[in-house]
């Protein structure tokens, strides 16, 4: 589902009033706030002319629905005007694959960064190795010196900012000048910020993703992913998403849209919670360090400074060395931290990772075992008393 439309009038609002406002016409929509959720493949002509001529607003419900305009106008408001379209999928990680099948055909060498989201790694050393396409992998903090990793056939570099797991923050209009002077695009998995928090369009990306499932969604409760692009970029994944039937759910999208109204607001709380959380764990003698960018002792500070306005409430903690035993008698103690994947919901996470293994152009050496939390939208001192908890269970192990 592809949709382009002049954001001009939105940008010059306040963004937490373009999230509340765009997208919305209480006159169409009968009176009522919001859309109605459109369930429909087949769209009726009204004359044969019609017909012929593909007239019409909606030709097909995988093209898009009054749902799904509604959706793409609000995200095209929050990226910028540098996007010229906003692209759906089913799931992040359709999002990433859209793309990446968009722009690369057999031959192609893609530059991707070492501490990308690890199914993106898995789609490119399978999916893309199979069909021709070469991948090399690049320390995150490479800046310039991306230019002598570039070919003649580098169609396209990928970033993530910060980077997943690790939390890396590479220069990104640093990495997006060499690249476009050799002729390459700029991918950026955005989901961490959002375009709320970081408008990576306007830094030179040519192609901002998000795995929506996450603070787009806001609640654990729906599968989505988005691709905006700007006006070079836009045409191969429009072009992309019709070939390949890309479409999503009308339930999830209109979540997805609900969601999206109260993004300011969430994030806002994800952000201030985040930075006490990791201000709180970095003066814990059980961690040997936060990586969290929003902190000034993290090496990427000056560049999320620069380029972002805000953080979210994902973050990691290396923990003082102990076997696995102890990390999971931690883990098993905590109760208001859930274990699973996926985050950017309510509810605060923990989970355990390590990411050596997969590692190909850098070394993953942090010192301790490491986990990745998510900070929720709970009480601080009640996440504080859980984790207190659990640090007892930690150092009784």
């Amino acid at each position: 589902m592809a949709s382009s439309n002049d954001p001009a009038a939105a940008v010059r609002q306040n963004v937490e009033t373009r999230l509340v406002t765009a997208g919305r016409d209480t006159k169409a929509q009968h009176g009522f706030v919001n859309p109605p959720v459109v369930h429909g493949s087949t769209v009726l002509y009204p004359t044969a002319e019609d017909l012929h001529a593909h007239r019409g607003e909606f030709q097909y419900g995988r093209h898009g629905t009054p749902t799904t305009k509604a959706l793409q106008q609000v995200l095209m408001a929050l990226e910028g005007p540098q996007c010229a379209g906003v692209g759906i999928a089913p799931s992040g990680l359709g999002a990433i694959s859209t793309t990446l099948l968009s722009v690369l055909k057999a031959g192609d060498h893609v530059l991707v960064c070492d501490s990308i989201y690890r199914p993106t790694r898995n789609f490119c050393n399978g999916m893309l190795a199979r069909y021709g396409v070469e991948t090399t992998y690049f320390d995150p903090l490479i800046g310039t010196g991306i230019e002598q990793l570039l070919k003649p056939n580098t169609r396209a570099v990928v970033v993530e900012a910060p980077g997943s797991q690790s939390f890396e923050m590479p220069d990104i209009p640093a990495i997006a000048a060499v690249a476009h002077a050799h002729g390459a695009l700029v991918i950026d998995d955005n989901t961490w910020a959002t375009p709320l928090y970081h408008r990576s369009l306007d830094q030179g990306v040519d192609i901002s993703m998000q795995a929506a499932t996450k603070y787009i969604g806001g609640h654990s409760d729906i599968m989505f992913g988005t691709i905006s692009a700007n006006a070079k970029a836009w045409p191969l994944i429009s072009e992309g998403i019709r070939l390949l039937g890309v479409c999503a759910g009308p339930d999830d999208v209109f979540l997805a849209l609900r969601g999206v109204r109260t993004l300011g607001v969430r994030l806002a709380q994800h952000h201030r919670s985040g930075l006490e959380m990791a201000r709180w764990l970095a003066a814990r003698p059980e961690v040997i360090t936060v990586l969290h960018p929003a902190l000034e002792s993290h090496p990427g500070h000056a560049i999320w400074k620069r380029d972002f306005t805000g953080a979210s409430g994902l973050f990691s903690i290396v923990l003082q060395p102990k076997p696995q035993v102890a990390v999971d008698a931690m883990l098993d103690s905590l109760t208001l931290f859930g274990m699973g994947y996926s985050w950017g919901g309510f509810e605060s996470l923990a989970i355990p990772f390590d990411c050596a293994s997969y590692r190909t152009a850098t070394t993953w050496s942090p010192g301790g075992p490491t986990l990745r939390l998510h900070i929720g939208l709970e009480n601080t001192d009640d996440l504080k008393a859980d984790l207190d908890r659990g640090f007892a269970a930690f150092n009784a192990a």
